[in-house]
């Protein structure tokens, strides 16, 4: 049987892990939260191929399913490997979740991570960032688990000083705390204190990962992230919209590479924190706009071209950074990461996923 683009990338990222990392998992009970998410789409699949081969006792899958219940995950529900519960960390209570005491390792990323929908709902946002990874910690502060991975974000970082990009970690951010992006930087900034002050009084192993600008299978193309938005309008045939003048800057790191960068911090066994992305090439969105039409047109026969415009949300591009690169020298040192995948290969890919698989998968 043929491999689909999603097998390929799923053995991509297991290619980056050390046989040591890879072993570490074995017998393993896992607990995820925001497991039904772009990223938790990833990690899931990854581990029901997988699972049986590393040796994983259970999976654990917990999400409030506020933003909907995907299709997707119907194919879990009948997978002994994994138990898939309704579950909102903000005021659940995670005992009254079977198994969830006995987690080796627990993967905290139930948030909204699109700024669109996470203005839309800012209260939630903070709450699941704050409140839930607060729940998650008392619970766990004695239960010694191997590894307990925080997802932060490169938000953290705000609009950086030219002089501090490409940016490392210890760079502290120039950050809005009344803007209507607050909700989700400062609540990742709040909680990554927690997880520095945790780690400190109960010699937790807690990992925190700043994701850098991914994108790829998983992502949902009404996401409203401008890697969906131009994804959508390839699947629809519609012209791209570039609501900006184009000119802000990031790199996008393809979500194999960056599955890999979260596996290996959540592996690591200690206090840390890592910014994972990629390193170049640092381009305009604009670029970017370039790159999906041609490869669209070479995968999907596009053949639309890039109009551009204005949001109708008049916050939409208020403390949008105009930046955005990160120093992964500390990852690359300490973890061994080592991203592969360049923005033009990685739409190739994403366009040939949605192409050739079902469009429940991420449109929905």
């Amino acid at each position: 049987m043929a491999l689909t683009q999603l097998d390929r990338d799923i053995q991509h990222t297991l290619a980056g892990l050390s046989g040591v990392e890879r072993g570490s998992l074995k017998n393993a009970v896992i607990l995820i939260t925001g497991a039904c998410g772009f990223l938790g789409y990833f990690f899931l699949h990854l581990l029901r191929q997988f699972g049986k081969d590393l040796g994983i006792k259970k999976v654990i899958a917990l999400d409030n399913f506020m933003l909907g219940t995907p299709p997707w995950l119907g194919k879990f529900k009948e997978d002994p490997l994994f138990s898939i519960k309704n579950f909102n960390v903000i005021y659940d209570d995670i005992a009254g979740i079977e198994g969830a005491e006995r987690a080796d390792y627990v993967i905290h990323m139930a948030s909204i991570a699109s700024p669109h929908f996470y203005r839309t709902y800012p209260i939630e946002t903070l709450d699941a960032n704050i409140w839930g990874l607060r729940n998650l910690l008392d619970f766990y502060k004695k239960k010694n688990p191997r590894g307990f991975l925080f997802f932060s974000s490169s938000e953290i970082y705000g609009d950086p000083d030219p002089v501090s990009i490409p940016t490392d970690e210890e760079y502290y951010g120039y950050v809005s705390i009344t803007g209507p992006r607050s909700c989700y930087d400062e609540s990742k900034r709040f909680g990554e204190t927690m997880c520095m002050l945790f780690a400190k009084q109960y010699n937790m192993p807690i990992g925190v990962a700043r994701p850098f600008n991914n994108y790829g299978p998983g992502m949902k193309l009404t996401d409203k992230r401008v890697p969906a938005d131009f994804a959508l309008a390839i699947f629809e045939g519609r012209n791209i919209e570039v609501l900006s003048s184009g000119s802000p800057t990031r790199t996008f790191c393809y979500i194999a590479d960056a599955v890999t960068g979260y596996l290996k911090i959540l592996l690591y066994g200690k206090y840390d924190y890592f910014n994972i992305g990629i390193e170049k090439p640092e381009i305009t969105i604009q670029q970017l706009a370039e790159q999906y039409v041609r490869a669209g047109q070479s995968t999907m026969g596009y053949q639309g071209t890039i109009h551009y415009g204005t949001s109708g949300d008049p916050n939409y591009l208020t403390n949008n950074p105009q930046r955005r690169c990160p120093d992964i020298s500390k990852a690359r040192r300490i973890l061994g990461y080592n991203p592969l995948i360049p923005v033009e290969e990685g739409i190739e890919r994403f366009l040939c996923f949605i192409s050739k698989t079902d469009k429940s998968e991420y449109y929905w």
